[in-house]
């Protein structure tokens, strides 16, 4: 664990929100994690999480039925463990230029190719098939149907099909 002195996270930090401690699993200091992201970096062996108590590192991890039981840097017994639970996991974010962020999709304006205005996009909703972006007044369009997302954060291009938004 880090000093108490050390600067922690606020939630409106550049962190993202990848999972969430759960409880303390043995008496060796292990927890268990639920994470919601899916890139492997971050359920790796050093991977770097900013959790309230500030920064560790994950210095063993592996799956468990449908979560992840960590050993976390600092953290040796199991009354160090159970302070951890329920505190969020957060981590940097990924420059990955072909990916689609969910915090830069929300906020964002939606547009189709001839310049038609949707409205602005409040959440993304996990989905089976694509993810679906949730527009304000509660359109639902899959993910799959966004062609250009250049603009981010300001503006997201959807070429859904026709019939999918209203009467095209």
């Amino acid at each position: 664990m880090t000093p108490p002195d050390t600067p922690v996270p606020a939630p409106d930090s550049p962190y993202l929100e990848i999972g969430r401690i759960g409880k303390a699993h043995g008496l060796r200091g292990e927890v268990t994690a639920v994470i919601t992201s899916d890139r492997p970096e971050r359920t790796e062996t050093g991977a770097s999480w900013y959790l309230d108590a500030g920064p560790v590192t994950v210095e063993a991890i592996k799956p468990f039925q449908q979560r992840w039981i960590v050993r976390i840097s600092g953290v040796s017994t199991r009354e160090a463990a159970e302070s951890l639970t329920g505190q969020v996991i957060r981590a940097e974010p990924i420059d990955d230029p072909d990916a689609l962020w969910v915090h830069e999709l929300v906020g964002a304006d939606t547009l189709t190719p001839d310049g038609t205005g949707w409205g602005r996009v409040v959440a993304v909703l996990a989905n089976p098939a694509d993810d679906l972006l949730e527009l304000e007044d509660g359109t639902l369009i899959p993910s799959r149907f966004v062609v250009d997302a250049s603009g981010l954060p300001a503006r997201v291009v959807v070429d859904p099909p026709d019939g999918l938004l209203g009467s095209d």
